[in-house]
């Protein structure tokens, strides 16, 4: 709630605040979506570059599908932040990762927006709670992250900061849902979220395995592309352990899995910690999908196993 107002309101008019690369892609979907968008940037030839960007992606966007509404012509521009905020109903900012500049836009939205519309930022690199740090009303404020392009890519990762109220991190899991993305609810603060943290493991093993003349370019990125990638965007990659290892347990898996290849971070502790007080761990609770389903089954789909 903000200011004793529910933010659940319907969304017809989007603010989307910086046209970078991000923003451009943002405003293209939500075009695509139906909505009517007003964007700002106070950078030169800003409005000619996002209006190039939205022209140049419509023909991809229109293969996906449109709405009824979808038009590019429901899109605004102005220079004037307060005027692109003042009716909005659901703001998507892309801005630079500057903190200050961040922390300080963040602050001047809060006071132009209307009480009721929830504020969203596409940050990569700064959590909520430093960005909301000086609003006065930081519980509408909240993290959705997507991967660029967005108005390809479905994943949007949700976080809230240390003041965002739990409401409008279900409004925003819904909200985006509605247009046609995949929201998941990040539960903790973290330096680069969860995708940009598994794409950075991801590329120091094959900077590693480069520099170490294990393989060359060509098939490192081969050996992603036409292996494990091709199966995590069918199955997902716990699914696939979890499905690979019924015939042992999937304790038993993990344990050997982790023998060989110790976790990052401070979690080398977390399943023999977890045994020792009797609560099963955090990957012993994966141990099955929610429906089961064997291989078999799976593979003549591209259904994730946890759908």
């Amino acid at each position: 709630m903000s200011g004793g107002k529910s933010l659940n309101k319907p969304i017809r008019r989007i603010a989307v605040v910086g046209t970078g690369v991000i923003g451009a892609s943002w405003a293209t979907l939500f075009l695509a979506r139906g909505f009517d968008v007003l964007a700002t940037d106070p950078a030169p030839n800003a409005q000619s570059n996002l209006r190039r960007f939205v022209d140049t992606a419509w023909p991809g966007i229109a293969k996906l599908g449109l709405s009824p509404k979808a038009s590019p012509e429901h899109l605004s521009f102005t220079t004037d932040s307060r005027q692109a905020l003042a009716d909005a109903d659901f703001v998507q900012e892309s801005a630079p990762e500057d903190r200050e500049l961040k922390i300080s836009l963040f602050a001047e939205m809060d006071k132009a927006a209307p009480a009721d519309s929830i504020i969203a930022s596409s940050s990569a690199g700064l959590t909520m709670s430093v960005l909301q740090s000086a609003c006065k009303h930081p519980e509408r404020c909240v993290i959705a992250h997507p991967l660029n392009p967005p108005h390809v890519i479905p994943l949007v990762e949700v976080v809230g900061g240390a003041k965002t109220s739990p409401e409008v991190l279900q409004q925003a899991m819904a909200f985006y849902a509605s247009i046609g993305r995949k929201p998941i609810h990040i539960r903790k603060e973290i330096v680069g979220h969860v995708a940009n943290r598994l794409q950075a493991a991801l590329y120091r093993e094959l900077a590693y395995l480069i520099d170490q003349d294990v393989v060359d370019v060509a098939a490192a990125d081969a050996a992603v592309s036409w292996g494990p990638g091709l199966r995590w965007g069918s199955w997902a990659p716990i699914c696939c352990f979890i499905l690979a290892e019924v015939p042992v347990g999937f304790s038993a898996s993990w344990t050997v899995f982790r023998s060989r290849w110790p976790l990052g971070g401070n979690n080398s502790g977390t399943l023999s910690s977890a045994r020792n007080s009797g609560k099963p761990s955090s990957m012993e609770r994966c141990r099955r999908p929610r429906t089961a389903r064997s291989s078999s089954s799976l593979a003549s789909g591209t259904t994730c196993c946890w759908d």
